[in-house]
């Protein structure tokens, strides 16, 4: 009784977490962006910011070697918070990417929603999937792919939840309160889960990610990014993709 009772308040509490986070990603992504100066800001930069294509590629497909995330299926309110974040020191990556605050604080906060238009424009068909086996016989590890598979369709009783719980089948996304992290980049789907696992990230809406990776171990996250970082958006014989980000 008594556990059936956690759960149900858990569920209540959760429900709850998912209106107000609604309420704030609605309010945030109101299509206000120029696509025209924001294409011109990621192909030739502003001021101190180089050109985003730089390192995140001219189709918003990201870059391996850099650990440059995929920016084309993200979504627009998604894309707008995390500039602000970075502008305003909510976010302050490491490695390669301890340079976007410097980045994002050359951008006003229209530039900011300019860029976000114009990434958004971008097809979403990806070309450019992490490789795999390029990136296991560069020496780095790798997980198994059907544990990844496991983790993000059904999680682990009493340790973590299912990804697609909230980011959708294959991690496809849930617009506009949680991002495709499915067909995202290998290198930062592991980068991104060990920052929320040990709070280097920390601008996530009410903690939500640093509860769940604060119990997944090295494995599980390479497992769960072996998967993501090429999980099928439809399921076998479905062809159509649903919008999940726009």
């Amino acid at each position: 009784m008594r556990k059936s009772l956690t759960k149900i308040t858990s569920g209540l509490a959760l429900a709850a977490t998912l209106v107000s986070l609604g309420a704030l990603a609605n309010e945030e992504g109101v299509m206000n962006g120029d696509p025209a100066n924001g294409k011109k800001i990621f192909t030739e930069g502003k001021g101190a910011a180089p050109a985003c294509m730089t390192c995140h590629g001219e189709a918003g497909w990201g870059t391996e070697a850099m650990g440059a995330p995929r920016l084309n299926n993200l979504g627009f309110p998604y894309i707008v918070k995390q500039l602000t974040d970075l502008a305003e020191g909510r976010r302050t990556p490491s490695g390669a990417g301890a340079v976007m605050p410097l980045f994002a604080q050359q951008l006003t906060e229209q530039d900011r929603r300019d860029v976000s238009a114009y990434v958004n424009s971008l097809p979403e068909d990806p070309k450019d999937l992490s490789d795999l086996q390029a990136i296991k016989d560069s020496g780095q590890p790798i997980g198994t792919r059907y544990l990844g598979e496991i983790l993000v369709k059904y999680g682990v009783d009493g340790k973590v939840s299912a990804c697609q719980s909230c980011h959708g089948f294959n991690g496809r996304g849930a617009a506009p309160v949680f991002p495709v992290i499915g067909e995202q980049k290998f290198t930062y789907l592991v980068n991104q889960l060990h920052n929320w696992r040990d709070a280097s990230r920390a601008n996530d809406p009410y903690g939500m990610m640093r509860a769940i990776a604060k119990n997944l171990t090295d494995d599980d996250i390479l497992n769960a990014a072996t998967y993501l970082a090429t999980a099928p958006r439809t399921t076998e014989g479905n062809s159509r993709v649903p919008n999940t980000t726009r």
